[in-house]
């Protein structure tokens, strides 16, 4: 029998002048692990008329990862931090009780410059003992991640704790998020990963339980049954999950909580401008439908 409980296919959404792919939330599956939301970006040509330009919107009740294979973002938030992200680094935001950010493409990648950009953006839902933690932010270059080959594979380990080892980047739950690299075809096995697994092709194609999955889907692992994947050559993998939560999170727009209650009143703080500003920053995102 199949260890594969479900296969989610990329979903277009329209991000403003960008079309991103929507792994995570799933109508069958709302979450993996602490994992509630998964945008693919790109990759995609910018410039040299159109940019990356994500004005001031607010988080609550969740972490953000930011994560790139190719181009570069500017970070801006109301902690007063500024940070460019480039490939292979990693953006931590913690928004606990509140936060605003921005992400833009840096300025002097502007005027008439065309570059690709690649990458993903993750949201990780807080435990519920943590959701109203004060916000905070963490960059972590990807020098300081751990990497390692074997079995002809090559690993990062981007968050979390997986296979004797810990990422820097500083979670609030029992989770792991990987990136798998193979130049040639090999075997991995999943049994040593703790929680439900999520495996999301990057690029390339994967075989498990007699079955071939490609590129742009996202395959859930049957809890406490994860078989081999036969990962192909040239292929490009994150595999991510861990400890589910005991309680369900409610989503509404970019606020997650695991008490409805809780996003009604994020979003009338946000209608009422509560939330602190961006230091240098102007103009403020509306509520899904709404208007300032």
């Amino acid at each position: 029998m199949s260890n594969t409980s479900l296969i989610i296919e990329e979903r277009s959404r329209d991000i403003g002048d960008f079309m991103v792919g929507r792994l995570l939330p799933f109508r069958k599956k709302r979450m993996v692990g602490p994992f509630v939301f998964i945008d693919h970006m790109g990759p995609s040509q910018v410039g040299p008329e159109r940019y990356m330009d994500i004005g001031p919107h607010p988080h609550t009740g969740l972490s953000t990862l930011t994560y790139l294979f190719e181009g570069e973002l500017m970070h801006r938030d109301s902690l007063g931090t500024v940070q460019r992200i480039g490939p292979g680094s990693v953006n931590w935001m913690t928004a606990g009780k509140g936060i605003v950010h921005s992400e833009r493409t840096p300025e002097d990648m502007r005027g008439g410059k065309s570059f690709t950009a690649h990458g993903y953006q993750i949201w990780v839902a807080l435990p519920r003992e943590h959701e109203k933690v004060e916000p905070s932010f963490t960059h972590v270059p990807a020098s300081d991640l751990p990497n390692w080959k074997e079995d002809g594979l090559d690993f990062i380990l981007v968050a979390g704790k997986a296979f004797g080892r810990q990422s820097p980047v500083p979670v609030y739950s029992d989770l792991y998020m990987i990136d798998i690299r193979a130049e040639q075809e090999a075997a991995f096995g999943l049994r040593d990963l703790q929680g439900e697994i999520g495996v999301c092709i990057v690029k390339g194609s994967i075989e498990t339980c007699g079955e071939v999955i490609s590129e742009g889907n996202l395959l859930v692992a049957k809890p406490d049954a994860p078989c081999r994947i036969q990962v192909g050559a040239g292929s490009h993998l994150l595999i991510f999950g861990g400890s589910p939560f005991a309680e369900e999170r409610y989503i509404y727009w970019n606020f997650v909580s695991s008490d409805k209650d809780d996003l009604e009143r994020a979003k009338e703080a946000w209608r009422d401008d509560q939330f602190p500003a961006i230091p240098g920053e102007s103009g403020r995102i509306a509520l899904p439908g709404e208007s300032f």
